[in-house]
C-alpha cells in the first residue's frame, strides 16, 4: 500500500537559520493498516508468545523473586540504548549502597527507571488511566530532582524546540513538532490511548503509540526511556501482561539501527506495516527468551535447592539465603540479614556453606561489607546484556 508523509512539515527559523519541524498526523493511521496474512500471522504469534510468558507467573513458586531481576534487566537495557553504561550488577550494587563499576550517576539513572516503571504500574493497577498526567508523573520519577536530569524540567512537557541528531535544528536528522503544536498533538495522542475515535487492539495500540510518542518527543530529555516504559504500562492497562516480565529493550538494543530506520520510515512514507512486523517479531523474540530464562532460572534454583537439602543442620538457614538470592542475585551479608531475619552469625555460616557447594561466589575479598553473588543465576539474567565498554557514549 502506498501512503504519503504521515503528518506535515512546518518551516521555522531560529538564529537566522531555517529548518523544518514535523507534526505527525493523529492515530490511527489513514489509510488503515493493511493486514496481510503474513502480518496477521506475526501478531498472532506475538499474542501467543505473550500469553505463554504471562502464564509463567502461574508456574513460578514465587513470581516476585524473578520480577525483581526482570524489571531491572529492562531498566538496564533501555538505559543502554540511550548510552548509559551501567550493568545489571552495577545497578544491584548501587541499590545495596555499594560502589558500582561505573559513575554513580549512571547507576542512579537506571535505578530511577526502575522507580518510574514501578510508580506507573502501581498507578494503573490502582485504576488510574494511562494519560498525559501519568506520563508526566513517570517522567518526573525517571528524571529525578537531582543529578543530570534535574535541570531538564522533570514532569513537564517541553517549552522549547528539541531535535534529534546534529548540533542544531538546521542540520538535525529529525525535528519534532514545535512547542505551539505540542498541546494538540498530545491531546490527540491521549485520545488514541483511550480508544478514541475508535478501538484499537491492545498490542497494535502499543506498537502505534510507541512510534507516535517518539515522534512527538514531548520532553526535553528521557523521551526514549519513557516511550519504552509506555509499552509496559499499555500492556498492563489492557490486560496482556499481569507482570512486567517482557524486556523489549533487548531486541531494540540488538537491532538499534533497524529500530530507528523503521521509526523514520513511518514518518516519511507511512510504512506502518514494516514497523508492525518488527514490533511483533520483537515481542515474539523477547517473550520467548524471557519465558526460557524463567524456566532455566527455576530449574537452576530447584537443582540448587536439592543440593542445599544435603547440608544437614545448616540446610534451613542456607535455604533462606538461597531464596533471598533468587530475588536479589547480588547481596551483602547485611542485606541478607535484613531479607531473611537471620542473625549475622547465621547468615555468614550459611554463606560459607553455600560457597562450599558452589552456589554462591564472593565478589570481594575483605573482612567487612563482603558482596556475594548467585553467579550462575546472574549469568542467565545477563545474557544479551554485554556492555560495549565503560564510559559514556
Amino acid at each position: 500500500m502506498k501512503r504519503s508523509l504521515q503528518g506535515r512539515y512546518l518551516k521555522l527559523a531560529t538564529a537566522g537559520e531555517s529548518f523544518k519541524a514535523f507534526v505527525p498526523a493523529p492515530l490511527p493511521p489513514r489509510p488503515a493498516i493493511e493486514w496481510s496474512p503474513a502480518l496477521r500471522g506475526r501478531f498472532d504469534a506475538a499474542l501467543l508468545a505473550l500469553g505463554r510468558l504471562d502464564a509463567v507467573t502461574d508456574l513460578l513458586p514465587n513470581a516476585a523473586l524473578l520480577l525483581y531481576s526482570f524489571v531491572r534487566k529492562e531498566a538496564v537495557l533501555s538505559s543502554m540504548i540511550e548510552g548509559t553504561q551501567s550493568s545489571l550488577a552495577d545497578l544491584m550494587l548501587f541499590e545495596l549502597d555499594e560502589q558500582p563499576g561505573v559513575p554513580m550517576e549512571d547507576a542512579r539513572e537506571v535505578s530511577r527507571y526502575v522507580a518510574a516503571l514501578e510508580h506507573g504500574l502501581e498507578r494503573v493497577r490502582g485504576g488510574f488511566p494511562l494519560s498525559l498526567r501519568l506520563i508526566r508523573e513517570v517522567h518526573q520519577v525517571l528524571m529525578g530532582r537531582e543529578g543530570r536530569g534535574a535541570k531538564l524540567t522533570p514532569g513537564e512537557f517541553r517549552s522549547s524546540q528539541v531535535w534529534i541528531g546534529g548540533t542544531r535544528p538546521g542540520n538535525a536528522v529529525f525535528v519534532p513538532p514545535p512547542v505551539n503544536e505540542l498541546d494538540e498533538c498530545l491531546k490527540l495522542f491521549e485520545r488514541f490511548l483511550h480508544d478514541v475515535p475508535e478501538p484499537t487492539s491492545p498490542l497494535v495500540k502499543a506498537a502505534l503509540a510507541h512510534v507516535q510518542f517518539e515522534t512527538i518527543h514531548p520532553f526535553l530529555d528521557g523521551n526514549g526511556r519513557v516511550g519504552r516504559l509506555l509499552i509496559a504500562l499499555q500492556l498492563a492497562v489492557d490486560g496482556l501482561m499481569r507482570e512486567p516480565m517482557l524486556y523489549l529493550s533487548l531486541h531494540f538494543k540488538e537491532h538499534r539501527q533497524t529500530y530507528y530506520e523503521l521509526l523514520n520510515a513511518v514518518r516519511l512514507s507511512g510504512d506502518w506495516e514494516a514497523w508492525l512486523e518488527f514490533f511483533a517479531d520483537a515481542v515474539v523474540a523477547s517473550a520467548t527468551q524471557a519465558a526460557t530464562s524463567a524456566k532455566r532460572l527455576l530449574e537452576l534454583a530447584s537443582a540448587d535447592s536439592q543440593r542445599i537439602a544435603g547440608l544437614g543442620r545448616a540446610a534451613a538457614s542456607a535455604a533462606a539465603i538461597h531464596q533471598a538470592l533468587q530475588r536479589q542475585p547480588i547481596a551483602t551479608a547485611a542485606s541478607l540479614v535484613a531479607a531473611t531475619g537471620l542473625t549475622p552469625a547465621t547468615v555468614n555460616k550459611a554463606l560459607a556453606h553455600l560457597e562450599s557447594i558452589g552456589v554462591v561466589a564472593e565478589l570481594t575479598r575483605k573482612q567487612r561489607g563482603r558482596v556475594f553473588s548467585y553467579a550462575r543465576y546472574g549469568e542467565i539474567l545477563n545474557e544479551g546484556m554485554a556492555l560495549p565498554g565503560r564510559g559514556r557514549q
